[in-house]
């Protein structure tokens, strides 16, 4: 099952993805991806930490963005529209109960996407996550409950890099960050890239769609 929430609020959608891990981990529903955009936010992960911020608090309220703790792994990150999420929901029991290959997986996920357009996307080892001739592109950070997954990747397809300057994204203080926009040159249009995102996890994890 596939879910498109379209540009939704950060808390909304982990609402959303809390129930689904309920459903699957009741077997009432199937292995299910949820797809979505986000308001600008910054998440801090299980590792990370608010000296990872590089503004004050009172700038970022008057820019109207939220930080909020979170129960993926990782450190501080940045969600914003322009930026493809992805929260797979998927029962690791009957994939191997294997949450390293599950990361290695979503990375092939988003290394096959840039791959249709030309963009060499890598590994790094060590390092969670997509880059780019060094660049980070994709971000990924995950959860399991009873080997349910949810949390998942974020893909930069034309999102505003300049919010990453405001924090040492992923706790690196030399990242730099960059978008498939930024590498191309030219505008992506977001239905385009998510289609052939989730073409690629039908690719990577097997997954049939389905009408929800």
């Amino acid at each position: 099952m596939i879910i498109d929430l379209g540009l939704i609020d950060y808390q909304e959608a982990y609402k959303i993805q809390k129930e689904f891990v309920r459903r699957r981990r009741l077997g009432e529903i199937e292995d299910s991806i949820i797809v979505a955009e986000h308001n600008s936010v910054f998440t801090i992960g299980s590792r990370g930490s608010k000296e990872n911020i590089r503004v004050s608090k009172d700038f970022l309220e008057r820019l109207g963005i939220w930080v909020l703790d979170v129960d993926r792994g990782g450190d501080i990150t940045f969600h914003g529209p322009g930026q493809i999420l992805v929260y797979p929901i998927l029962d690791l029991r009957h994939r191997g109960k294997d949450l390293h290959r599950y990361l290695r997986d979503l990375e092939s996920v988003v290394i096959g996407l840039l791959n249709e357009y030309g963009i060499t996307g890598s590994r790094i080892k060590g390092k969670t996550g997509v880059w780019v001739s060094g660049k980070k592109i994709a971000s990924i950070g995950i959860a399991a409950s009873d080997w349910v997954t949810y949390h998942g990747l974020s893909l930069n397809v034309k999102v505003d890099l300049s919010y990453f300057s405001m924090i040492y994204p992923c706790g690196m203080k030399d990242a730099e960050i960059t978008s498939m926009k930024t590498i191309l040159g030219r505008d992506m249009a977001m239905p385009e890239v998510k289609g052939e995102l989730l073409s690629q996890f039908k690719r990577v994890f097997e997954l049939k769609r389905r009408r929800p």
